[in-house]
């Protein structure tokens, strides 16, 4: 797909962040668009932020995406004010809990992985039929840098993104042969708001730093491109070739001394 005019395009997490930016950025190419967030007063502000005369271009719900009903009635929501979805953004998700595993419990485990990875299986199934309908479209469904390799203080949210990847990485071979093309993005260091716990600032500050407007740009030329996997933003490429080149026990002490520096060394020592 190369051209965005008048097509519809589904965003979730559009409150901020990445999701605000794709929602700006398909505005500003004549989509149409629908937004969902959990946050209601974050939305309602990307709404209100969209360029004159989007009113009755934009429709928005907020909602959990972990919540199937929920989605599948978005769905239903855009087909009858907007049409059918041209293009999907699975992009909402949180962060893990910061902490190793021993010290990250099951129920940390379990809401990530309803957020992050059946948010977007959610969103792919409640669309996929629309854009199938329309004989045209795209599912970009958005991974991590830490879906390419595990990195401590993070094995929930790393179980949630090579998640994503993997069901990603299937869907694109069961619709190869389709009008439909399937993205898999893998951001680096994004300057967004999704290190929340006072645990994770430090790695937020040193390493969240590229704006999300780049990578939302980047995407968008990887769509019309039809580039399948799409790793971009602070330290993207060096860990993708790392994951690619380096044996994993060399990988591993390279990622473990490097993020050591922004959390508490002590959270490492499993006998205290």
């Amino acid at each position: 797909m190369k051209d965005f005019k008048d097509k519809i395009v589904v965003i979730t997490g559009a409150g901020s962040g990445m999701g605000r930016a794709y929602a700006m950025a398909f505005a500003k190419l004549g989509a149409k668009l629908a937004l969902n967030d959990y946050d209601a007063k974050a939305l309602d502000e990307t709404v209100r932020l969209l360029p004159p005369g989007m009113a009755k271009r934009v429709t928005s719900l907020a909602f959990d995406v972990a919540d199937k009903v929920a989605m599948y009635g978005f769905a239903d929501q855009v087909s009858a004010t907007l049409g059918k979805a041209h293009v999907v953004v699975n992009n909402a998700g949180i962060e893990g809990a910061v902490q190793p595993t021993w010290r990250t419990s099951e129920e940390d485990y379990e809401r990530i992985m309803r957020i992050n990875f059946f948010g977007v299986l959610h969103g792919t199934k409640a669309f996929l039929p629309q854009l199938l309908a329309n004989r045209e479209g795209a599912i970009v469904n958005v991974s991590s840098i830490f879906g390419l390799i595990g990195t401590p203080n993070s094995s929930d949210y790393c179980a949630s993104k090579f998640a994503v990847r993997g069901f990603t990485e299937a869907l694109m071979v069961e619709l190869h042969d389709s009008p439909i093309s399937v993205h898999l993005v893998h951001p680096g260091g994004i300057a967004t708001n999704i290190a929340r716990r006072p645990e994770g600032q430090a790695f937020a500050k040193q390493y969240l730093t590229t704006p999300p407007e780049d990578i939302v740009e980047y995407v968008i030329k990887g769509i019309r491109q039809k580039r399948v996997k799409i790793v971009y933003g602070r330290d993207a490429w060096r860990t993708w070739l790392g994951s690619n080149l380096l044996p994993q026990r060399w990988l591993n002490a390279i990622v473990s001394r490097e993020l050591k520096r922004t959390y508490d060394p002590s959270a490492y020592n499993v006998l205290r």
